[in-house]
């Protein structure tokens, strides 16, 4: 029996809910507060309120994979340089956790990676530290400056001027009209970079997933809505602008470099292409959460469940 997009995608949606995980959720949520009171403790009153960003704060966080982004907001006299600020935060979080985390320096942010606990589970916590962009304005603005490690598509290394505001970030998902449609259409395609092992920063996903619905109408079923933004990334990904909502002046575009853009647009050409050719070829780009599988009668009359285990993944594709 062939397989009904329609209702796969939906059991791809259920089996990633994020409450599925809710044991996993917690012990993130535990060990952030923990990392979030051992900054304010070494910081002090140099410090804003941390708080916590990316998809858990949007809603649009799926369950295969996901780690906790806590913002770091400092104040503007507390480091003469944005590199001082990153590299002394790396430095503290290094030196308070390097017997039980795995402590790296991201493209932004400082990835920590705890030791698994008594039940396997791997706690992952991305510090993001900020300097408030004018003095003494972050309560009243919440714009941030942010350090760039590492090379990030287009942007240098060691750009000091790459300006943010988190909030309003948070704020584009959750005050959209089509904030529901918008949440289902970013998690399919995590769930799709998650399996296929794609590299496109979730960001990038979610901002061209908002424009494509601000540029096309996307309406109808969940594969014609998915197959609909498919379609937008794939004719509009080496051309599109993607202002970040917390600076306009940064263009999350930039993110990718021209061959990560093409890489892409071939990807969703091609996944398009396969799942048109034969409806059974989408279990294997958007896979079902083998750990919270639909109920059996539901597998048997929708046409999917073990046949997406038997079908090969697509090589993966890696991005510079």
């Amino acid at each position: 029996m062939a397989t009904d997009k329609d209702k796969h995608l939906d059991c791809v949606l259920n089996s990633h809910k994020i409450k599925k995980e809710q044991s996993l959720l917690d012990k993130h949520i535990t060990k952030k507060n923990e990392v979030k009171e051992a900054l304010e403790e070494e910081y002090g009153a140099d410090l804003y309120a941390p708080f916590n960003s990316g998809s858990y704060a949007k809603h649009t966080a799926v369950n295969k994979k996901f780690d906790f982004d806590l913002i770091a907001p400092f104040k503007r006299d507390a480091f003469a340089t944005l590199e001082k600020m990153y590299t002394e935060v790396y430095d503290f979080l290094y030196e308070k956790y390097k017997g039980d985390a795995t402590i790296r320096k991201q493209k932004v942010s400082i990835g920590l990676e705890f030791s698994a606990d008594a039940d396997g589970d791997v706690i992952k916590i991305d510090v993001v530290p900020g300097r408030e962009l004018n003095k003494d304005q972050y309560k009243d603005d919440s714009n941030l400056n942010l350090y760039v490690y590492s090379q990030f598509g287009k942007i240098e290394k060691g750009s000091e001027r790459l300006k943010t505001n988190v909030k309003a970030q948070i704020e584009n998902v959750k005050g959209n009209a089509e904030k529901d449609s918008i949440r289902q259409m970013i998690k399919l395609l995590k769930v799709w970079k998650i399996y296929n092992i794609k590299d496109p920063k979730s960001f990038f996903l979610e901002l061209i997933t908002i424009k494509a619905f601000e540029e096309e109408t996307i309406e109808g079923t969940l594969w014609e809505r998915l197959k609909k933004i498919m379609e937008y990334i794939r004719d509009n990904v080496e051309t599109v602008s993607l202002p970040d909502p917390g600076n306009r002046n940064n263009d999350v575009a930039d993110t990718l470099t021209d061959s990560d853009k093409t890489v892409l647009k071939d990807d969703m050409k091609y996944m398009i292409e396969r799942i048109e050719e034969n409806s059974d070829n989408i279990t294997s780009y958007y896979r079902i959460n083998p750990k919270f599988p639909c109920d059996d009668e539901n597998k048997n009359s929708n046409g999917y469940g073990s046949k997406e285990d038997s079908l090969s993944v697509p090589p993966p594709t890696r991005y510079s």
